[in-house]
C-alpha cells in the first residue's frame, strides 16, 4: 500500500482501482475506459502506460501516455506530477487531448519543453444525449459497413482524418495502423455509411470508443459534393438509433468550437453540450 503522495506507472493488478476512476466520468472518459476494458493495463495491450496519482495512499488520478497523452480525473496536483513525468520521458504522442481544464494545465507545463505545437484547439464542446431526438427522421439508407465494403469506405476515412486533423493517416507507417483502426471498427459493426447509387460514401460515421456506460461517435463525415443537401442531421439520428440500440445508453461525441455547421447538425440531432475537451496537435 502506497502511503504518501506519488505517481507511478500502474501495472494490471492496479486494474480495479484504475477502472474506478474511470468510472467517476464515464462520458468524458470513454475512449479510454474502453480501451482498459479490452486490454487491461499492461502497455504491450494498452498501447501505452496507464499512470496514476496517488494521494494518501489512494489511487485519484489517471494519464494514459500512448499515441495521445490523455489525463484523466486530474487534479492540479497529479496534472504536475504527470507533466514531470512526461518531460523526462520526452514527447513520444502525436497529441495531448482530454478535459479542458486539466489538458490546458498540462500543456501550460509542458509546452516550454514541447513546444511549439502544430494547433492547438483550447474548447472543444463535448456533447451528449440518451435519447433519439423529436421530429427528425433517421435516414433509413444509412447502414452498417460491411467487410467486404472496405476499399470503399477506406478513401472516405482518410479525407475525414485528413480535413479533420490536418495531415494523412497514410503518413509514416503506409497507414497500416490506421487501416487496421477502420476494418476493427467494420468488423465489430461500428461503422456506418450511406452509400449512392454508384456504390460511393456519401455520409460516414463511426461508434470509437464503446463501454457498457457510454460511447462515443467519431469521424462524422459528407461527401462535399453532398453538403448542404441536409444529410448530415438525419444521418447522424440513424447512427444514434443504432448507438442506443446495441451499444450503449449514452452516446456522446466532441467537436471543433469553430465548426458551426457540426455543432448545429449534433444539436439538431439532440445532442447538448455537458462539458468540453482540449487538443493539442503535433
Amino acid at each position: 500500500m502506497l502511503t504518501q503522495t506519488t505517481s507511478r506507472v500502474l501495472e494490471p493488478r492496479d486494474l480495479d482501482a484504475a477502472l474506478a476512476v474511470l468510472d467517476r466520468e464515464p462520458v468524458a472518459n470513454a475512449f479510454v475506459t474502453s480501451r482498459v476494458q479490452v486490454a487491461g493495463l499492461d502497455p504491450w495491450r494498452l498501447g501505452g502506460e496507464m499512470w496514476g496519482w496517488y494521494e494518501d495512499g489512494t489511487l485519484t488520478s489517471l494519464c494514459y501516455a500512448g499515441a495521445n497523452l490523455v489525463p484523466l480525473c486530474a487534479t492540479p496536483r497529479a496534472v504536475r506530477a504527470f507533466a514531470d513525468r512526461a518531460r523526462r520521458a520526452g514527447r513520444r504522442c502525436s497529441s495531448i487531448v482530454g478535459p479542458a481544464e486539466s489538458t490546458a494545465e498540462l500543456w501550460r507545463l509542458l509546452e516550454p519543453s514541447w513546444g511549439p505545437a502544430r494547433e492547438v484547439r483550447s474548447h472543444q464542446p463535448l456533447m451528449m444525449t440518451d435519447r433519439m431526438p423529436h421530429g427528425i427522421t433517421p435516414d433509413p439508407h444509412v447502414r452498417r459497413v460491411r467487410k467486404d465494403e472496405m476499399d470503399t469506405i477506406m478513401p472516405a476515412c482518410v479525407a475525414m482524418f485528413t480535413e479533420e486533423v490536418g495531415v494523412s493517416p497514410l503518413a509514416g507507417d503506409g497507414g497500416l495502423l490506421y487501416q487496421a483502426r477502420v476494418a476493427e471498427l467494420v468488423g465489430a459493426g461500428r461503422s456506418f455509411a450511406r452509400f449512392d447509387q454508384d456504390g460511393k460514401v456519401v455520409f460516414k460515421a463511426e461508434i470509437g470508443a464503446a463501454t457498457d456506460r457510454a460511447c462515443q461517435i467519431q469521424g462524422v463525415w459528407v461527401a462535399p459534393e453532398h453538403r448542404g443537401k441536409g444529410l448530415a442531421t438525419p444521418g447522424m439520428a440513424a447512427v444514434l438509433r443504432y448507438a442506443l440500440a446495441d451499444v450503449a445508453p449514452v452516446v456522446s461525441l466532441y467537436v471543433n468550437d469553430f465548426n458551426t455547421p457540426a455543432r448545429r447538425t449534433y444539436e439538431k440531432a439532440g445532442f447538448r453540450q455537458v462539458g468540453a475537451f482540449m487538443s493539442v496537435l503535433f
